[in-house]
């Protein structure tokens, strides 16, 4: 029933789209941070929409019956660890301040959706190893730019934790970077009997 609707190719398109949208508006709501970041941490600043375009680019790929296990690879890491990153973030924003906006509440959501999102495509996937690798070192890299560099996402509210949260993320690139293991590298691998 999930797999059926997971592959009905309307559903495929309103994802796509919904990812788009989502996408743009990412990389608007980090615009202010892209205006003042050094032209070569550019590229690793806006964490969520360029794993939500990763997510896209897997998805126009898959509608033509394609893969691409690079892209794939960065998908599933990235989708999980951003989107739990960003319900953490905003739960610890309600807990520190007691309140969280309408746009709080709606990140909680659109990121929640986020990283289930690549999970149930992981048995589209065809991640082997070296992909993993290759999205393993990206993810990791960018903790190292958002968090030694002072690349990451600002939330004024929470600037009192920054190494704890620094420390949080790193853990959570781990943690993610396993869940990629076993929901798609893991499964593609052949077992001696």
């Amino acid at each position: 029933m999930i797999k059926q609707m997971l592959l009905n190719r309307t559903f495929l398109m309103l994802l796509l789209i919904i990812n788009i949208f989502g996408t743009i508006y990412g990389y608007i709501w980090y615009e202010g941070q892209l205006t003042i970041t050094p032209a070569k941490f550019l590229i690793f600043v806006p964490d969520s929409p360029t794993a939500s375009l990763f997510f896209v680019i897997f998805l126009l790929f898959f509608l033509k019956g394609k893969n691409v296990p690079y892209i794939e690879a960065l998908a599933i890491i990235t989708l999980f660890k951003y989107g739990i990153w960003a319900v953490g973030m905003n739960i610890l924003t309600l807990i520190v301040s007691g309140h969280l906006s309408w746009a709080g509440y709606m990140l909680i959501a659109s990121h929640g959706a986020m990283a289930i999102q690549g999970l149930l495509y992981s048995p589209f996937y065809k991640i082997k190893m070296r992909h993993l690798i290759v999205a393993a070192i990206w993810t990791l890299h960018n903790d190292f730019i958002d968090y030694v560099f002072g690349m990451m996402p600002r939330y004024s509210t929470l600037s009192d934790y920054m190494n704890q949260i620094g420390y949080f993320t790193f853990w959570l690139s781990i943690v993610s970077i396993g869940v990629a293991y076993f929901l798609s590298v893991k499964k593609n691998t052949p077992t001696l009997k």
